[in-house]
């Protein structure tokens, strides 16, 4: 059995893993590996062939490859040391075990970050009834057969109106593929602010809100998608030869578990601080893992602060009190969901499941009222956020719930 010897270890290749490995670099950490199971670095972005990557932390818009290789190029010639082809698991002692076509390495680390991402759920997980024919595909799915030149179909119809869905689209038409409709079970669209109206105008695209998908048909290949109106009960069918199942993220948090992270009920990820701290010392955890979905340049400056937080703590003792964070409806989750009772965020980031003009959010430790602050809307799918000081009469150690006043 071989073994690694490193300061840092980076679980996952995307944008998270490649921009806090470069930023650790810059910081002076010596030995940084990155691991990733896919035969190239980049993550989702190297499959989608659009404008639009980049703009919060390389400040241009670039193409996803693009963006994949500058992010891949940059950390190599920051000195990361990076291997591709290479899977992350468990040892007998509970350490991490690499496995590769080189053979298997135990790694002895001070500091491990995941950084491993979320997946689409795919259309079992939905439970949409009907046939099994050919033809259903999520996102990811999409984009990997349209970078390797496979045929998609002819008429597509998108389940979701996330700002990825909208990625879906634009990748059906570079396959020439055109879409019919896009569905979701929500009022409106709820891609980023401003997005989804040009969107439409630009793709041309049919926008059926309030409306369900409730019956696939085809033998062999999917012929048909039925949909139905939420409000009115109304069927329609319409002919479509693909259905792309888009959004509705779940974190790809199988290591994390097995490494012993409790997983937030609300994000399905692991609990971390704002630097990625996890309750777990020398564990981290940062991007789309730990608070599904963000575009990809968000999940590189999160990822850069997650580094900052490493270089700063490593050989440092770890905070042992926690604030850890819940929420319930109509919020769907808050983040970060461990706070330090000693630094509190300036603000929190949160999601909700239904739009929301205004309100309160409160936040309860046991029947206590700690806190609360303005909540200036919510529209599913997208940021809100609200002042952090709503928690600085917390105590610490106590779990705190935020509700909708």
């Amino acid at each position: 059995m071989n073994a690694v010897d490193v300061d840092v270890l980076i679980v996952g290749a995307g944008p998270t893993g490649l921009s806090a490995a470069t930023e650790l670099r810059r910081r002076g950490i010596d030995r940084v590996l990155v691991v990733e199971r896919e035969a190239e670095a980049g993550g989702i972005p190297r499959h989608s062939d659009h404008q639009g990557f980049g703009i919060r932390d390389l400040h241009r818009s670039l193409s996803g490859p693009a963006y994949a290789r500058r992010l891949t190029e940059t950390a190599l010639r920051a000195g990361v040391d990076l291997r591709c082809g290479t899977t992350a698991t468990l040892n007998e002692a509970g350490g991490i075990r690499l496995t590769s076509a080189a053979g298997l390495e135990d790694v002895a680390t001070r500091a491990t970050l995941l950084a491993t991402g979320a997946r689409e759920r795919p259309r079992p997980a939905r439970l949409i009834p009907g046939d099994r024919p050919a033809g259903i595909l999520t996102t990811g799915q999409l984009q990997t057969w349209v970078a390797a030149g496979v045929p998609i179909g002819r008429r597509a119809v998108v389940l979701g109106a996330e700002h990825v869905s909208y990625s879906a689209v634009l990748s059906l038409r570079h396959a020439g593929v055109t879409t019919v409709a896009m569905v979701t079970d929500q009022s409106a669209g709820q891609s980023v602010r401003g997005a989804t109206s040009a969107f439409r105008l630009a793709l041309h695209v049919p926008l059926r809100t309030r409306t369900s998908i409730v019956g696939l048909e085809g033998r062999g290949r999917l012929e048909s998608v039925i949909l139905r109106d939420l409000d009115t009960g109304a069927e329609e069918r319409l002919a479509a030869d693909v259905l792309i199942t888009s959004g509705d993220w779940i974190p790809d948090a199988d290591l994390a578990r097995r490494l012993g992270l409790g997983l937030d009920p609300s994000t399905r990820g692991p609990r971390a601080d704002l630097g990625g701290g996890t309750e777990l010392p020398g564990l981290y955890a940062a991007g789309n893992l730990v608070h599904p979905v963000e575009t990809a340049d968000r999940c590189a400056l999160n990822g850069r602060r997650a580094a900052q937080h490493i270089a700063a703590s490593l050989g440092q003792p770890t905070d042992s009190e926690y604030l850890v964070l819940h929420v319930t409806a109509p919020l769907s989750w808050a983040w970060p969901n461990l706070i330090s009772a000693h630094t509190l965020p300036d603000r929190l980031v949160l999601r909700t499941d239904e739009r929301i003009r205004r309100g309160r959010v409160i936040a309860r430790q046991d029947e206590r009222v700690v806190g609360s602050a303005r909540l200036h809307g919510g529209v599913p799918n997208q940021h809100s956020w609200v002042d952090g000081t709503l928690l600085a009469n917390a105590a610490p150690g106590v779990a705190v719930t935020l509700e909708l006043g």
